[in-house]
């Protein structure tokens, strides 16, 4: 193993939560209800896959790409206000992988524009060699594309690289781009379709650090 890839959203930054209660809300004011275990299955979900699996729930006239955009402005509003919260174990695991000679990335399904800002706020953006974006590929989670990207970005073959995510999406992506695959669960646990994806699953970044000795 030469490379640790890290998901942002709900593995980095505690952000998940809120893109979840935020794309809830642009629903209910648009007159849709949501709820959590179908709200779950988008996560890290790219727009092109999202757009035709919500337009087959709530019908062909659903104004997804509008209240995509306006969940955005919610979550921009409430970061504005709040700020970022980081998830636990963040900074020393990133720093213990850099002593031990890991190379590390960012491997994320938000805009790249967004991601660095993000990454910014909390001081994280120099601990990593790379900030790769589904947005720099034609398609994003759960397609392997952004993990097989950050790969040939960082000069490793995906079996030399662990892949980081708390999603079904997000493990599906790398699992199938040939990495190996390191789950820590942020919003649902492990489901057993996960489970055979993924080597292991640990319930915080500490559980990485011990895994990878």
């Amino acid at each position: 193993m030469k490379a640790v890839l890290f998901d942002m959203d709900g593995i980095l930054i505690d952000t998940e939560k809120y893109l979840t209660v935020y794309k809830q809300k642009a629903m209910r004011e648009a007159g849709y209800r949501l709820d959590l275990e179908t709200a779950y299955k988008f996560r890290s979900c790219a727009s092109v896959f999202a757009r035709e699996q919500m337009k087959g729930i709530f019908g062909e006239d659903f104004p997804y790409d509008e209240l995509r955009r306006r969940r955005q402005e919610l979550m921009s509003d409430h970061i504005a206000r709040f700020g970022i919260e980081k998830k636990p174990y963040v900074e020393e695991t990133i720093k213990e992988l850099k002593r031990r000679g890991y190379q590390t990335a960012v491997v994320t399904a938000t805009a790249e524009d967004r991601a660095v800002r993000y990454l910014e706020m909390v001081g994280f953006k120099e601990l990593f060699d790379e900030i790769i974006s589904a947005s720099m590929v034609k398609l994003g989670k759960p397609r392997p594309d952004v993990y097989l990207y950050a790969c040939e970005k960082i000069g490793r073959k995906p079996e030399e690289c662990m892949a980081v995510e708390d999603s079904p999406n997000g493990v599906n992506a790398a699992y199938q781009a040939g990495c190996h695959v390191t789950m820590v669960p942020d919003l649902t646990p492990a489901d057993e379709e996960v489970k055979k994806m993924a080597d292991h699953v640990v319930p915080d970044l500490r559980g990485l650090l011990e895994y990878l000795k």
